[in-house]
């Protein structure tokens, strides 16, 4: 039985009202629905239709004024293949972290739990005692599916190992009873999740490993020395590459100028690395594959050299932008790396809660033969797609009968941003505007004030440049512009959703370091009256 649990539901719903939606999105169910005071559950007659049901009707459909959440109840852990999900709020985040100290690593029923900290989106933040990142304690949070940073003594990763392996290789990982992934995770004092649900009928599958940059490698080789002992066994006769997943955002600096990063670790390593096109990044997939060939000896030591060159890329991403876009700008750069990170995994995001963010305005352009799939039927799609973002979202008349684009107007804080813009990209792609293989690119335009843009494009065109190899989008500040009412002018970013992103948010930030030096700075200390007297 697959029970599903309805959230956000409203005080006037009834169970006819509920079973008056699955007809109408005709999605059977098994049971009645046994409704509480705002929520309800139902069972679904298998996994198949639960997943339906959680894909068309959560955060998607309306009842008596709320949009419905719907997601899997907790179910029991009664197969090797199930893994369940509670998510438990405190009141206090101390009681949290000792929840996660005691809890996680507990083995029941042959099971080890997995205990992770969520932040909560509702609950305003608390600002650290210590000047971390609002919100969090000074060294962050975990990420989702990592385990809880104050069980160990070393700082695990904030950027985990991510492989992939042939599907036929994953049970001798685990072992009987799981007793082979335990084994690695005490040895290297690491967290290893086998993605074992994910792209069911696949022929790999994802892994990931939480742990300090010396743990995460050692489980790398272990993990290789198992495949290929069981490759020996079986008779297998294929080469077995090390395959290392990395998010597209790192890949170009992995690689860097004319290919010369990639050429020095495969020289020093002994070893053959070829990564996967651009091609096949999507919105739920921002991941590019890293095969490497060689000895485990040398695939080893390109993991250190690979891994390391990504965990740079992203502590400089960090310290580039984080100390200005935490104080204003509503989502730092290690907020969005997370949740691309999150996005990969588990297709859910999380924000870190911040202060009143300043609503931003940004125009995206659309195929003109896709305003219909984006309004949907009387409009209720793009009215569903504004209350789940919380947004104004807004279509623009055509400006001509032969326009090949129209222009979307999205207004909101930059968690709105990314929330509404994600689902136009992921909208465009579902309905086929871009072919299976071709990349969702849009161009997003942001009006800046003309005296900023000369910061946005920096001395000899150095900022942007800089910005272009960061990101990967293409932006533009065209240089014969005349200023509008508002004395504003126009920036041009074009790429995918992610590039998009980053390249939105550091122009954010720009303009928000503008606008702090134009502030008048604030006397502090004595009046100019009172100096004399503290002679």
């Amino acid at each position: 039985m697959n029970k599903l649990y309805i959230g956000n539901v409203s005080e006037e719903a009834s169970a006819e009202d509920l079973e008056t939606i699955f007809e109408q999105w005709k999605i059977p169910h098994s049971g009645p629905f046994l409704v509480k005071t705002g929520y309800a559950f139902v069972d679904c007659p298998d996994e198949k239709v639960a997943m339906k049901a959680i894909d068309v009707l959560s955060g998607k459909v309306e009842l008596h004024g709320k949009v419905l959440e719907v997601e899997h109840s907790v179910p029991k852990l009664n197969t090797d293949t199930e893994t369940a999900v509670v998510n438990v709020r405190y009141a206090a985040k101390d009681q949290a972290r000792l929840a996660m100290e005691k809890l996680n690593g507990f083995m029941m029923e042959n099971y080890a739990l997995k205990v992770s900290y969520i932040p909560d989106e509702t609950a305003a933040a608390d600002a650290p005692a210590g000047g971390g990142r609002r919100g969090f304690s000074p060294r962050g949070p975990p990420r989702s599916g990592s385990p809880s940073l104050g069980a160990r003594p070393k700082l695990q990763s904030d950027v985990p190992l991510r492989m992939l392996v042939p599907t036929q290789f994953v049970g001798a990982i685990i072992g009987k009873e799981g007793a082979t992934i335990r084994n690695i995770t005490k040895q290297t004092h690491s967290k290893i999740d086998i993605h074992r649900k994910e792209n069911a009928g696949a022929a790999e599958k994802p892994i990931t490993v939480h742990s300090t940059p010396e743990g995460c490698s050692s489980a790398c080789r272990t993990i290789m020395e198992i495949m290929q002992k069981e490759a020996l066994d079986t008779k297998f006769t294929e080469e077995i590459p090390l395959k290392i997943l990395a998010h597209n955002n790192f890949v170009g600096r992995l690689i860097g100028k004319e290919g010369r990063n990639l050429k020095k670790i495969e020289q020093d390593t002994e070893t053959k690395i070829t990564i996967s096109p651009l091609q096949d990044l999507t919105l739920y997939n921002p991941e590019r594959t890293i095969t490497v060939k060689g000895t485990i000896e040398a695939c080893a030591r390109a993991e250190e050299e690979v891994m390391k060159k990504i965990r740079e890329s992203y502590e400089n991403d960090v310290a580039a932008m984080n100390v200005s876009s935490s104080k204003r700008s509503g989502v730092s750069v290690h907020d969005l790396l997370v949740m691309t990170v999150a996005l990969s995994t588990d297709c859910t995001v999380f924000y870190a809660q911040q202060v009143q963010p300043e609503s931003e305005t940004v125009h995206l352009f659309i195929p003109a033969l896709a305003v219909g799939a984006i309004i949907g039927k009387q409009g209720q799609h793009i009215k569903q797609l504004s209350r789940f973002a919380g947004a104004s979202i807004k279509i623009a008349p055509a400006e001509g009968m032969d326009a090949k684009q129209r222009m979307v107007i999205i207004a909101g804080p930059p968690e709105a941003q990314f929330k509404a813009q994600g689902r136009i990209f992921s909208k465009l792609k579902e309905e086929n505007f871009f072919g299976p293989k071709e990349e969702v690119k849009l161009e997003a335009h942001i009006k800046v004030p003309s005296f900023a843009a000369g910061r946005v494009i920096g001395k000899g065109g150095k900022t942007v440049n800089e910005l272009q190899n960061l990101t990967s989008a293409e932006v533009v500040v065209p240089r014969e512009q005349t200023p509008d009412e508002n004395d504003q002018v126009i920036v041009k970013i074009s790429g995918h959703f992610y590039a998009s992103q980053l390249a939105q948010r550091k122009i954010q930030e720009i303009l928000s370091q503008v606008r702090r030096q134009q502030q008048p700075k604030p006397t502090t200390g004595a009046q100019p009256s009172q100096l004399p007297r503290r002679k």
